[in-house]
């Protein structure tokens, strides 16, 4: 089922936001420096046509340690990142390797809604209308050499506006990585918007990695460095504590967290009762992805 930004934001918040940016458009008439307030993409097929969750609630709970542990820390104090101008250094095994700006990345006539289950290994979930790119667009625009097996990515470090960073929460940057045919995936994404606006600061502006089977930890926020190795990647979780959280983080009900169970999961917006669904394999994906670990210990291989 396809999906329009239209069908899935509440009606009264679109059309307000709608009023707003029609009003901006105007004012951008006078003024070659008004930002844009609205984003369009393609609808896409491998969207959920599960029920989103509000704006409100996907930017006011989430976890971006670098601006605090608290799920309301980001929306508090992400307002001060500056995410203009941004680039984006790409290396490694690629062709073109260089810096890039998110236009270059992801342009806005390439851009696509995607409406993802997210699932946090903290046993939470919501459903998110992304705009982006798929991730392997960018790759072969840079050109992927044949010896790449992985693909790195690190996080924006700037203590001055990012709060968390001033205090040894991690080990800073925040690090994650893909295998090769994970981050060629059609459904792995670079996304810069979320419903019809720019990418919040508090979900990851400007861009941001997301990987709807795997736990939310792994779709790495405000990514300034892309890297093309033939090495298993650093990424935090797992060098922070790796009896708890694995490189591959493939959402699994059937493998329990040390501290909690996988089982099932509570969804954000559905009442502190009302919310608890059972988790499912590769967070509902599985059918796309499933082959990618064919022949693999799952539990071993969390």
């Amino acid at each position: 089922m396809k999906l329009n930004w239209s069908d899935v934001t509440p009606k009264a918040i679109y059309l307000n936001r709608r009023s707003f940016m029609a009003g901006a458009a105007a004012l951008a008439a006078g003024s070659a420096a008004m930002p844009a307030f609205a984003l369009s993409g393609k609808a896409s097929p491998l969207s959920t046509d599960e029920e989103p969750n509000t704006f409100e609630e996907i930017t006011n709970y989430n976890n971006f340690y670098e601006f605090g542990t608290g799920k309301e820390d980001p929306a508090r104090n992400a307002g001060a990142l500056t995410t203009d101008p941004w680039s984006v250094e790409i290396g490694g095994l690629v062709d073109k390797p260089g810096s890039y700006s998110v236009a270059d990345l992801a342009p806005e006539n390439e851009l696509e809604e995607r409406i993802y289950r997210l699932r946090c290994v903290e046993a939470w979930s919501m459903v998110i209308p992304w705009l982006g790119v798929s991730l392997a667009s960018v790759l072969n625009k840079v050109g992927v050499q044949p010896g790449a097996k992985f693909v790195a990515f690190e996080t924006l470090v700037r203590p001055e506006e990012m709060p968390g960073v001033q205090r040894a929460i991690l080990d800073w940057p925040y690090r994650e990585g893909l295998r090769i045919d994970e981050a060629m995936h059609p459904l792995t994404i670079l996304a810069t918007g979320l419903y019809d606006q720019v990418m919040p600061n508090q979900n990851g502006a400007p861009i941001r990695l997301v990987v709807p089977w795997k736990y939310g930890f792994k779709s790495i926020k405000s990514i300034v460095k892309i890297t093309l190795t033939d090495q298993e990647p650093a990424a935090t979780w797992k060098m922070m504590q790796s009896s708890e959280y694995g490189f591959y983080a493939n959402v699994n009900p059937n493998v329990s967290h040390p501290r909690w169970s996988q089982a099932t999961e509570r969804r954000i917006g559905a009442g502190l009762f009302g919310g608890r669904q059972d988790t499912l394999m590769f967070n509902g994906y599985g059918d796309q992805v499933a082959s990618l670990y064919e022949g693999m210990d799952l539990a071993k291989n969390y």
